[in-house]
């Protein structure tokens, strides 16, 4: 058995609906069943509202630190590694640093506290978390934001990302991006982000309704305005009518953005069809929302990894997916699930009115057993063996 370490773990957030927040918290989960000593350090910020977090807090377990923050623009980019978290880092002691996300503030100040406990004489190690930025590079960011990522990936990247022990790419498709930024391959692993072997092994006790599910951040990123405009597009068809489908899009929302999607269900006379649910965080209640569900959709413009994916398939169910990379990664077409275009509502709309009809229920069940079994290699309680073979 590895001799337990004392780990922290960097991130912006440690509250709200966050793709990173999720891999931080299962990954700290894991390793502390493994008999290590995790502290999480991030912001005070809660993603996805405007809500505060409490400075201190223990989320099942895994003790966490949030330290006041500035924005810098966008979503996450923000600084809040400040002189404070510094001097409880250097107390704490960590024996392994994980930061998460490239390009961030707090990434660089991982390198200083590394070099400061080095200094001390404690073998400290330092890992990057990638996240797979590199996906945003296109109508996610202003003309001044790509300018930036420019200049960074030019510049301080590069020269940083040599400092790191390691860097831990959570997907295949961004190992060229890396080598690009003179990463050398040996100097790369890949560990994906993981599910809870719950969503393989939980008794299915929900039964499974006429109903297409988006279960997700509901945000202007996942554009489901595309799969109401597929569900709208399928109220035409007379055969598809008659199959009394509804389309559940469940999670926490950006109230905006929420209210513009309800406008456009009434605009479609569709508020009979399509309903609206509060977002569920608790892990045997996420897997009955997903058993209770035909198909899942995710329209997004941009996915790097997308987690409810991998949730979904583990579950056994069918699953149609924008072709995002991180869906062209997960998704082998007509193999495991669905592809389609993105803002393609047509295309959505042919794969879901095939993946309904009755000609094509046995490929339907193999399809949705192929899912399940693809996605095994994603279980938490295996990936973190490669976290601690790494340490």
């Amino acid at each position: 058995m590895p001799t337990p370490k004392k780990i922290l773990e960097l991130t912006n957030f440690s509250a709200g609906a966050c793709g990173v927040w999720t891999r931080v918290f299962q990954e700290s989960k894991e390793l502390t069943k493994k008999g290590h000593k995790v502290i999480v350090f991030s912001s005070k910020a809660t993603k996805g509202s405007n809500q505060i977090a409490p400075e201190t807090d223990n989320f099942e377990g895994i003790e966490i630190m949030r330290f006041p923050f500035k924005k810098l623009g966008g979503e996450s980019f923000m600084k809040w590694f400040n002189k404070e978290a510094m001097q409880k880092a250097l107390e704490f002691q960590p024996d392994i640093i994980i930061a998460h996300v490239y390009r961030h503030p707090h990434t660089l100040k991982a390198l200083d506290l590394a070099k400061k406990l080095r200094k001390q004489n404690i073998n400290c190690k330092c890992f990057l978390v990638t996240h797979a930025p590199f996906v945003e590079d296109d109508s996610t960011r202003s003309f001044f934001a790509k300018i930036i990522v420019r200049i960074y990936d030019n510049s301080i990247g590069p020269k940083n990302l040599k400092k790191f022990d390691k860097i831990i790419a959570i997907t295949q498709w961004e190992l060229p991006y890396l080598e690009n930024l003179n990463v050398k391959k040996d100097r790369v692993v890949y560990i994906p982000n993981g599910i809870p072997k719950e969503f393989f092994s939980q008794k299915s006790k929900e039964k499974e309704q006429n109903k297409i599910l988006f279960f997700g951040r509901i945000s202007p990123i996942k554009d489901i305005e595309t799969l109401i405009e597929a569900f709208n597009l399928m109220q035409r068809n007379s055969i598809f009518r008659q199959k009394n489908i509804i389309l559940e899009i469940v999670g926490p929302a950006e109230q905006a953005y929420l209210e513009k999607l309800k406008t456009l269900v009434k605009q479609k006379n569709l508020t009979n069809k399509v309903v609206f649910g509060e977002p569920v965080y608790d892990l045997k209640q996420k897997i009955k929302k997903i058993d209770s569900a035909k198909i899942f959709v995710l329209s997004s413009k941009r996915d790097a990894m997308p987690q409810a994916l991998i949730e979904v398939m583990a579950r056994e169910k069918l699953v149609i997916s924008s072709l995002t990379q991180g869906g062209k990664e997960i998704i082998d077409n007509a193999r495991n699930g669905f592809l389609f275009n993105i803002q393609d509502p047509q295309g959505l709309t042919d794969e879901i009115e095939f993946a309904t009809n009755s000609k094509n229920s046995k490929l339907i069940n193999k399809i949705k057993h192929q899912a399940k079994k693809s996605v095994t290699k994603f279980r938490w309680d295996v990936l973190v063996k490669k976290l601690e073979n790494l340490f």
